[in-house]
């Protein structure tokens, strides 16, 4: 045990593992290979008040199957590479594979967890306190710890900064092929651990040092030398210096997200967002699973600044990707901003898992307020209607308003850049949409057009001719294409839904399935519905009949029980309708503990 003050140690392990005693009880950062527990006794420590991870490395981790009994918590965004680690081994792609993260190296098996640090939280253990600071770089979900320690001001920088001027590893920042997502992540992080004037950093491999600010300085130096020869992210010290760009005075455009976030200002000091989901871009890896996406909100501050913003007040999605609404449990949790959601998503954003669509976000989204299509909504001194916009996806809005004297229409991911088809068949696409959506346009005469990937859109007098042009062309081609005269299922070529797609149950309880079916002929129809099951369980009428007007939908419940704990036990629906076998067209998820 070195002593670095009154009741904070460093133990030399597979990594630095930081001990900060109180009295008889000690948290420790990072646990490297668990031989810190036979050293406590040699400085009082009794007890292991909590165990915090700053990412989820092995060398960090290793002995934490050992720590039996002592509560730990572990950054929010990699929670699953430590509680799941069984299935993130059997899932992980090994062939053909793109993705460099080093999350390979990480636990070979599960571990339990007592729960998750969120981001910007602060928690209270033992006599300390600790502010959870996002610094993605090393890893995407990697946290620094900031807490006061006998007078001290003292940063947990994980992997972050190993020396100063060094990082531990390069690799470590390599997200995709030949990429260098993480160097550039490092930067922003490097900014804001530096803005937060700590006086001591307490790396993960390394040395303290008692000098943060000029450490900090000659890596960051260092990195952008970096980037600049591999000739990446040249703008981000632009997007660093003015993030927002404005579209009018009242209306701005936060040029770094993943997807465009706008804001409304409104006279009294509110701000109200619309669609908040990765703020600040510096690259996206290559997975899909929690720990390569993680939001922040590491613009807010420069908003607040430049524009004499007092409070991030509402909100509001144009539809339930991940891009889009990323970052809408932070700004709820963080900001206290209140989430409005349309009529016609609002379900997805609060049970995502009831629903087999892309894009979906990890948890649960709590809206505040559902508003209806086609009513006027009025916030502060704005008006706003939305309207339905399907063809991106079904379930998806168009928000017109008026700012500064001109009228805006916000459309979310419809068309790429101006008039370009943007639809996704799993999306619940329909032929008639992108007709709809060009008549709608040009029924509301926008003078601008916000979209969630291209520049704002100044409308000129031939737009709407094309999208309508278009919208026809595609219908046609759809109408042509496929064989709807004899047995229409629409773009998506089925005829029936389960709800939820996912669940979880305990052994012996029952669950309920909606089965949604639609009959794809032009004539009366019997649908014979057969719910499959795996071998044992229980169901109470595993076949339904039922009679469908012409390409009438309609729903059916079944009620399963489970006898057997499982994960992911496949459920299906085989569909026959007037005597035509479609076979098993929809499957269901059911966890089983």
């Amino acid at each position: 045990m070195l002593q670095i003050s009154a009741n904070l140690f460093l133990y030399r392990d597979t990594c630095n593992v930081y001990v900060v005693r109180s009295g008889r009880e000690a948290v420790l950062i990072d646990f490297g290979d668990g031989k810190v527990k036979d050293e406590l006794a040699e400085i009082g420590v009794e007890h292991i008040t909590a165990i915090l991870m700053t990412h989820h490395h092995r060398d960090q981790a290793q002995g934490l199957p050992k720590a039996t009994g002592s509560p730990l918590y572990v950054p929010h965004s990699e929670q699953e590479l430590f509680h799941s680690a069984d299935a993130f081994w059997q899932a992980r792609a090994i062939y053909n594979n793109y993705d460099m993260r080093q999350d390979r190296f990480s636990l070979l098996q599960s571990v339990p967890i007592t729960g998750t640090l969120l981001d910007y939280e602060t928690y209270t253990f033992g006599a300390h306190t600790f502010t959870i600071v996002p610094t993605p770089g090393h890893t995407l979900g990697s946290i620094t710890l900031i807490a006061e320690i006998d007078g001290q001001r003292v940063a947990f920088t994980g992997d972050l900064i190993n020396a100063p001027g060094k990082v531990w590893s390069l690799a470590a920042t390599q997200w995709t092929y030949n990429g260098a997502e993480g160097v550039a992540a490092s930067i922003p992080s490097l900014i804001d651990l530096k803005n937060r004037q700590p006086q001591l950093l307490l790396p993960s491999h390394g040395e303290p040092m008692p000098e943060p600010e000029p450490a900090i300085d000659l890596l960051m130096q260092r990195l952008r030398e970096l980037l600049d020869y591999r000739r990446e992210n040249p703008r981000m010290y632009k997007f660093l210096a003015q993030p927002y760009d404005a579209v009018t005075p009242h209306l701005l455009w936060n040029r770094t997200s993943m997807s465009n976030a706008y804001v409304l200002l409104s006279e009294s000091g509110k701000a109200l967002l619309i669609d908040y989901g990765y703020d600040f871009r510096t690259g996206e890896s290559s997975g899909s699973d929690r720990s390569s996406r993680r939001p922040w909100l590491y613009t807010l501050p420069m908003l607040k600044r430049d524009y004499n913003v007092q409070k991030i007040d509402v909100v509001l999605p144009t539809h339930y990707h991940d891009d889009h609404v990323a970052g809408l449990n932070l700004l709820r949790r963080v900001e206290g901003t209140q989430v409005w959601a349309a009529e016609n998503f609002a379900d997805i954003l609060e049970h995502p898992a009831h629903y087999d669509l892309p894009c979906l976000w990890y948890d649960p989204i709590t809206v505040d307020r559902r508003l209806p299509l086609e009513q006027t909504i009025q916030w502060e001194e704005y008006t706003f209607t939305l309207y339905p916009l399907p063809g991106h996806t079904l379930h998806a809005v168009a928000i017109a308003f008026e700012v500064d004297g001109k009228r805006v229409l916000v459309t979310g991911d419809q068309y790429q850049s101006n008039d370009l088809y943007n639809y996704v068949y799993k999306n619940r696409f329909r032929i008639s949409d992108y007709v709809q959506s060009a008549a709608l346009y040009r029924e509301l005469v926008p003078n601008v057009i916000l979209t969630g990937h291209w520049d704002p859109y100044w409308v000129e007098p031939d737009y709407f001719d094309n999208l309508d042009e278009r919208g026809k062309a595609l219908e046609r081609l759809h109408h042509e294409l496929l064989p709807l005269e004899v047995v229409d299922f629409g773009v998506e070529g089925v005829g029936v839904w389960i709800s939820p797609y996912q669940s979880q149950i305990d052994v012996g309880e029952s669950i309920t399935f909606d089965v949604e079916v639609l009959n794809p002929f032009g004539y009366t129809a019997k649908a014979v519905v057969r719910f499959i099951v795996p071998e044992g369980w229980k169901i109470q009428n595993d076949e339904q009949t039922v009679q469908l007007a012409p390409h009438q939908v309609h729903t059916l419940k079944f009620r399963v029980t489970p006898t057997v704990p499982v994960r992911r036990a496949r459920v299906a629906v085989d569909l026959e309708i007037a005597g035509q076998r479609f076979g098993q067209q929809a499957e269901a998820l059911v966890t089983v503990t």
